[in-house]
C-alpha cells in the first residue's frame, strides 16, 4: 500500500481541524462546509480508510511513527557524531 507524505498527513490534519474549529465558530457556511467535506475525503483517501475517525486516526499514527522514527535518527547522527572525534584521535 502507498503511503502518504507525512508532511501531506500534517498538513491535511491541521487543515481538518482549522476548518473544525472555524465551523464551531461561526454558522457553517456553505463553502466552509464543501471545504471540511473535500478535507475530510482526502483524509480518508489518503489513508485508506471510508471513516473519518478511523482516516484521523491513521494520520495520527502515522505521523507518531515517523516521529519516533526521525528522534531515533538524530540521537542515532548525534552519537555518532560525538564518537567520531575521539576515534578520529586515537587513530593516529
Amino acid at each position: 500500500m502507498l503511503l502518504a507524505h507525512p508532511a501531506v498527513l500534517r498538513e491535511l490534519v491541521a487543515r481538518y481541524e482549522s476548518l473544525c474549529t472555524a465551523s464551531q465558530e461561526l454558522a457553517l457556511a456553505p463553502d466552509l462546509k464543501r471545504r471540511l467535506d473535500d478535507v475530510t475525503y482526502t483524509l480518508c483517501v489518503t489513508t485508506g480508510t471510508r471513516h473519518l475517525d478511523q482516516a484521523l486516526a491513521a494520520a495520527r499514527a502515522r505521523l507518531a511513527a515517523t516521529a519516533a522514527v526521525t528522534a531515533t535518527a538524530a540521537a542515532t547522527v548525534t552519537a555518532a557524531a560525538g564518537a567520531a572525534p575521539a576515534a578520529a584521535g586515537t587513530a593516529t
